[in-house]
């Protein structure tokens, strides 16, 4: 009797897991429900995470372009600019770049970002769009991009210090509230204004940031003699090649994640098709650069072609889906020109930009968020409503930051310490310590 007692309840007790199982199964979303949540999330990350991989491309870019005396200190400050625009995005720039329903300018809603619980529920995430993780995530990326663009152009005779507290404002506080004005909906975005995935937002508001960065710090020592610029050669072009490669591969995720969407059929093709018109437009703008310099120097220039990938990149990410392979092919070869023209324009000015940074993400995203209109996505007097918003309010708002740091801080090194090497005068160790040796 106890046998057959025990045999059924143990029986009974084995059939429940199952009936709830069912019973849950039956309730469960299907895929066509969580399934666009579900792509769209993974088009974050894996955008994210190509995008990261920018930040080693400007790593090395800069690391080449500079001399081998300054060669830690930009690695140094590539570092340290990622790690504070993470931290600085996550306490105050998300919530500011994002804050829902606000007056369109500026919302005071300085909280920190907050993702989503542990297991968390289908019938409690915002099935219409992603995780709040990885959205965070993958729009970080782009604010780490927008400081590392300073960094190149300041090279050489920045202090480390100064240099991060500008960081600490642009990430923070600057980029943000422009971003608001068009991705956070607001009123650069009720005007009709188009930056697909930011040749203004993010490459111009860098370049603003440096062009006024490079106007109070002056030009390096030596730079300019007796009316004529005086070549100071990178260290490593093997390296500035290396990190343009790796630049050009994180634009795809640059460029496709930025269409938001994956979970049709429609969104995966268009991502497709942003990823052949964002590799055209780069391939263009170096070949570009490649003819031009042959034609005006008599010798193709490696560096100019370099740049002139990026700003074919630069050039097509305003709107890298609407355009043909051709028309992406025509938008990245002016963006290519422009840099080559535009290089030896900044120095008869004599602004000093150690790696051409303001010439591809100032002036070629200018050209690029101007594209936009041939392609009917905008009309012309939006997108240069937009461009002149955000030059203004960059670079007022930098020219008044760096006048202060500089006030407050100094931002440059002494005339000793430049020459020397910012490596061992900032930082005490050299990238290359053998050179040195003999």
């Amino acid at each position: 009797m106890k046998t057959l007692t025990k045999i059924a309840l143990t029986g009974a007790l084995t059939a429940l897991p199952t009936l709830s199982f069912a019973q849950e199964a039956a309730a469960a979303p299907g895929f066509d429900e969580i399934g666009p949540y579900i792509m769209t999330t993974l088009l974050f990350l894996v955008g994210g995470f190509l995008v990261f991989w920018m930040a080693a491309g400007f790593a090395m870019l800069e690391a080449g372009l500079v001399r081998s005396k300054n060669v830690t200190m930009q690695l140094t400050k590539n570092m340290a600019l990622f790690s504070i625009a993470a931290i600085m995005y996550w306490l105050v720039g998300f919530n500011l770049m994002y804050p829902g329903d606000f007056n369109g300018y500026f919302a005071f809603n300085f909280v920190p970002t907050s993702l989503e619980p542990v297991g968390l529920d289908a019938a409690d995430a915002a099935l219409d769009y992603a995780s709040v993780g990885s959205d965070f995530f993958f729009q970080l990326m782009f604010v780490a991009a927008t400081a590392s663009i300073v960094s190149g152009a300041l090279a050489e005779r920045i202090k480390l210090w100064p240099f991060l507290a500008f960081v600490v404002v642009l990430t923070g506080i600057l980029y943000p509230i422009s971003g608001s004005w068009q991705w956070g909906g607001g009123w650069l975005s009720e005007l009709g204004f188009s930056d697909f995935a930011g040749s203004t937002i993010v490459h111009s508001v860098g370049g603003w940031a440096a062009l006024a960065g490079a106007i109070v710090l002056g030009p390096r020592i030596g730079k300019y003699k007796d009316g004529r610029t005086v070549p100071m050669p990178g260290s490593n072009l093997a390296l500035a090649t290396l990190g343009t490669f790796i630049l050009w591969l994180g634009w795809f995720g640059f460029n496709g994640g930025s269409q938001l969407a994956m979970g049709t059929v429609g969104d995966v093709t268009d991502v497709s098709r942003i990823f052949a018109n964002t590799n055209m437009a780069a391939a263009a703008g170096a070949v570009a650069a490649l003819i031009l310099t042959q034609i005006l120097y008599k010798k193709p220039d490696l560096t100019m072609i370099l740049n002139g990938a990026l700003a074919g990149l630069v050039s097509i990410t305003a709107e890298p889906l609407a355009p043909s392979l051709a028309g992406s092919l025509l938008i990245g070869a002016v963006g290519g020109v422009i840099v080559v023209l535009t290089v030896p324009l900044l120095d008869k000015f004599k602004i000093d930009d150690v790696v051409g940074a303001i010439p591809v993400h100032l002036f070629a995203g200018i050209w690029g968020t101007i594209a936009v209109v041939f392609s009917g996505s905008a009309s012309l007097s939006a997108q240069l409503t937009g461009i002149v918003a955000y030059g203004v309010f960059t670079f007022v708002a930098s020219l008044i930051l760096w006048v202060i740091l500089k006030a407050v801080m100094g931002i440059r090194v002494s005339e000793e310490d430049e020459i020397n090497g910012l490596d061992m005068s900032e930082l005490g160790m050299e990238a290359y310590p053998d050179f040195s040796k003999g």
